[in-house]
């Protein structure tokens, strides 16, 4: 199995509002940067999307090592968050729908195609394929907003 290193980020100006996601894709010797805008969306939405957009382009199933700043993201699949939430028909806690549902369900079919390992990095600190996620995320925001 491919091993793959990716880092992903997403952001947002205003919340709702104009968002971008990067991400940064390493295999054996080759490094890969992609980056999109979104006109109306969340953080979080962001967030989710740039990991599903990086893991889309992998051809076969590999083995991921995928760095994320959001919480949100790495704990759904470290503190079994989607278990629970598939079990309760994608309901939260408090019985109401899980946000973003679309997404995590997108991103649970590349979980089982893909041997990933997620992990949580600090945000805006010294990593500098985050920071370098977060350079893209948002420089699609600033070439949309001109």
């Amino acid at each position: 199995m491919k091993k793959v290193i990716i880092y992903t980020d997403g952001a947002c100006s205003g919340n709702p509002g104009a968002g971008g996601w990067g991400a940064v894709l390493f295999y054996k010797n080759s490094m890969k940067e992609m980056s999109g805008f979104c006109e109306n969306t969340t953080n979080n939405q962001m967030e989710l999307t740039a990991a599903i957009e990086a893991l889309s382009k992998l051809k076969e199933p590999c083995e991921v090592e995928l760095y994320s700043d959001s919480a949100y993201l790495v704990n759904a699949f470290k503190e079994g968050w989607l278990e629970k939430w598939q079990l309760n028909g994608f309901k939260s806690s408090n019985k109401k729908p899980v946000l973003n549902a679309n997404l995590w369900q997108k991103l649970i079919e590349l979980n089982n195609t893909h041997k990933i390992t997620w992990n949580k990095v600090k945000g805006h600190a010294d990593n500098q394929y985050n920071n370098r996620c977060d350079q893209l995320a948002t420089g699609e925001i600033a070439k949309h907003k001109s």
